[in-house]
């Protein structure tokens, strides 16, 4: 004989294109209406980018007043070899004052780090304690990743553009900023293309940098929630498929979360370095 309630939980159970689609989505102020809507704040993104760049600064706090002259521990090790990774990185692409564009980059790297390590929380971690508090009513969705988010990237590469700007002005002073604009690379005769081409360069460069970093963790974070369909399968393989995919995709994502923090690092740096050059 059929049990009923299990009959009543397969009929309302959400096919795989509904739970891709229920996890993608963000716990925000207002429904989107458009594709580009300002007015719309994605408060899950607010809220763990804030919260890992807290963690962040504790962190380097805690290493910081921990720090001794004598043999380090390994806190303190891995610290001062990260700090280390920075200021050498830096000092070969910036040449100039960098006392503080070492630690810019080391924020960027640790705070992007963070945040992309959140994708190795389970994906339905946040649903069902959710549910389990009974707040799945009030919150429907939330995502624990800002850099999946394309906000999260696009805001950290337009600071990165604010940065840039600021360099520019500050070494080569606002008149000859503005004379690069205009002259640069063809001469001051072509100046009204050698200003387009300068701010499609900006405009590119920004926008690169916020959507390799996205389109990374984006689909890392896809590929999670498909793996996790395969143990929603009641069968051998879906649970076996299950366990492996999602452990050596696993493994390969700590790569992808670190190497996605050490470009963002690097593509920093190099912008900030192309800032004291001139043409």
């Amino acid at each position: 004989m059929a049990n009923p309630t299990v009959e009543g939980a397969a009929a309302h159970a959400p096919s795989a294109s509904e739970y891709i689609v229920h996890h993608l989505g963000h716990l925000s102020n207002k429904t989107q209406a458009s594709t580009v809507d300002f007015s719309v704040y994605n408060i899950d993104t607010i809220f763990w980018s804030i919260t890992m760049g807290v963690i962040g600064s504790l962190l380097m706090w805690l290493a910081a007043r921990r720090a001794t002259s004598g043999v380090p521990g390994r806190f303190q090790a891995a610290i001062e070899i990260l700090v280390e990774m920075v200021e050498d990185q830096s000092k070969a692409i910036v040449h100039g004052d960098r006392r503080f564009i070492a630690p810019v980059a080391l924020t960027v790297f640790v705070w992007v780090l963070l945040m992309n390590a959140l994708d190795f929380l389970p994906v339905d971690m946040f649903s069902s304690l959710f549910a389990a508090l009974g707040m799945d009513d009030v919150i429907s969705h939330h995502r624990g990743v800002p850099t999946a988010d394309l906000n999260g990237p696009m805001g950290m590469a337009l600071a990165v553009l604010a940065v840039v700007l600021y360099y520019n002005v500050k070494i080569k002073g606002l008149g000859g900023w503005l004379h690069e604009l205009f002259a640069a690379p063809f001469g001051i005769w072509l100046a009204p293309f050698n200003l387009l081409l300068n701010i499609i360069e900006y405009v590119a460069r920004t926008v690169s940098l916020g959507m390799r970093l996205w389109g990374n963790m984006y689909a890392g974070e896809l590929l999670f929630l498909l793996i996790a369909l395969l143990g929603a399968m009641a069968t051998t393989f879906g649970f076996l498929g299950h366990v492996v995919a999602g452990s050596v995709w696993a493994i390969f994502h700590i790569l992808i979360v670190v190497l996605q923090a050490f470009i963002f690092m690097m593509l920093t740096l190099v912008y900030i370095g192309q800032a004291h050059e001139g043409h």
